[in-house]
């Protein structure tokens, strides 16, 4: 292949992919607001239209920022290839830096920051104008620069470690790095599963034991009954940064928690967080997150060889409007890139999700009433400010899961 032809099928793909994008946007804008001055009939008895309207801008406010996103986004990306903005930072890191990994860790280090600096007012007009407008946020600025901190640090802590690790073995392990590459992203992974619930999500909220006797007797009767143990049941802080609610279960083997947000276990009855819990019950039971594991590794095994094809090949980076070659700079512009080939097949793993919330919601309409299940995620859709009519095709390229009226219409024949 030649350089300018794989500028031309690089730029033919992200033309493709913005342009479906920006279509999908405007297909879910109009369907949403021409369904905005009535709530669905499987849903008038329980949704008043001024929460069914709420529901409408929320989504309306959100697409409209997800436009100018993109948009952004494609700019950077452009910039930073064709542009020649790549090409700069790689000749910086040669000027600055002698050793080969201290320039390959100066490229890629230098491209985060500055994205992360690109994308922050995005981030701020988010949380401080659109959530605030709805009355969701309650993030205040301090908390919001401690946060970010926080982000930084750990980041650091975390991730520099393992791309230094990655770097060295992209240089010192032959043709066969990407193999040792994989086993150490395994690793890493699988790491941060099983110390996630104790050491690194308290860093950010506060867990506390669940202390409502009766609602605890209730749900360990529950697990008991699905066959799940946990290192325990914790209510986290989530009305210190917002009042959306929600529920799950984390990490790895003997450290396996359930986490209700306090927004969630104040709005629901305890019959409603039954079967909330009962659902994400049936994501360990059916082994979703086993299999979700699984496949993201076996994708990254398949990206990971591809790469080591890629890094030698001198029109990936002429293509791409780079001269100088090396690990870091192959490794930057794969996975910068990557999501432009990618979007066409984000349906089939949309489909995959909402195939597993399908799953979930039959194992917890066995384990407890289904119009239990029902009433709390219409409670959920409110208080989240869902809307009961997004696009049917923005919902398959998009949700993870299914539409509101597709799930609960299931669940009531269930």
């Amino acid at each position: 292949m030649t350089a300018s032809l794989f500028t031309t099928i690089f730029i033919s793909a992200l033309l493709l992919s913005t342009a479906i994008k920006l279509w999908l946007a405007r297909r879910h804008l109009r369907h949403v607001l021409a369904h905005r001055e009535k709530v669905p009939e499987a849903f008038s008895a329980q949704v008043e239209l001024h929460a069914h309207q709420k529901a409408a801008d929320y989504t309306r406010a959100k697409t409209q920022l997800g436009i100018l996103t993109t948009l952004v986004e494609v700019t950077i990306l452009l910039s930073l290839t064709l542009g020649g903005g790549l090409q700069v930072f790689a000749e910086w890191s040669m000027e600055n830096f002698t050793h080969p990994l201290a320039q390959g860790m100066a490229i890629i280090v230098s491209v985060i920051v500055l994205t992360s600096i690109l994308e922050t007012p995005f981030n701020l007009y988010s949380t401080f104008v659109l959530e605030a407008r709805f009355g969701f946020n309650k993030m205040t600025p301090k908390l919001y620069v401690i946060d970010t901190l926080k982000g930084l640090l750990l980041g650091s802590l975390l991730g520099l470690p393992l791309l230094l690790g990655v770097l060295w073995l992209m240089e010192r392990m032959g043709d066969n790095w990407w193999l040792y590459v994989w086993v150490v992203w395994v690793t890493f992974s699988l790491l941060l599963l099983f110390i996630y619930p104790s050491f690194i999500a308290p860093i950010f909220n506060k867990f506390k034991p669940l202390e409502d006797v009766s609602l605890k007797k209730r749900i360990e009767t529950l697990l008991n009954k699905c066959g799940f143990t946990a290192q325990g049941l914790f209510i986290m802080d989530g009305s210190k940064r917002s009042t959306h609610g929600n529920a799950y279960f984390t990490g790895f083997g003997k450290t396996k928690r359930i986490v209700f947000f306090d927004t969630l276990i104040s709005r629901l009855t305890p019959n409603e967080i039954d079967a909330v819990l009962a659902h994400e019950l049936g994501h360990f039971k059916r082994r979703h997150v086993i299999k979700r594991i699984a496949l993201t590794f076996g994708v990254s095994l398949v990206f990971l060889w591809l790469l080591s094809q890629l890094m030698h090949a001198d029109w990936f980076y002429a293509g791409l409007g780079v001269s100088s070659h090396s690990t870091a700079m192959a490794l930057l512009l794969f996975f910068m890139v990557l999501p432009v080939f990618n979007f066409l097949i984000q349906p089939v793993s949309s489909a995959y999700s909402r195939k597993h919330e399908f799953e979930a919601d039959a194992y917890a309409a066995q384990q407890t009433a289904a119009p239990d299940l029902v009433s709390a995620l219409v409670k959920l859709y409110q208080d989240n400010a869902a809307t009961l009519t997004p696009d049917p095709l923005y919902a398959t390229f998009y949700s993870s899961h299914p539409p509101a009226m597709m799930r609960i219409s299931r669940l009531q024949s269930l």
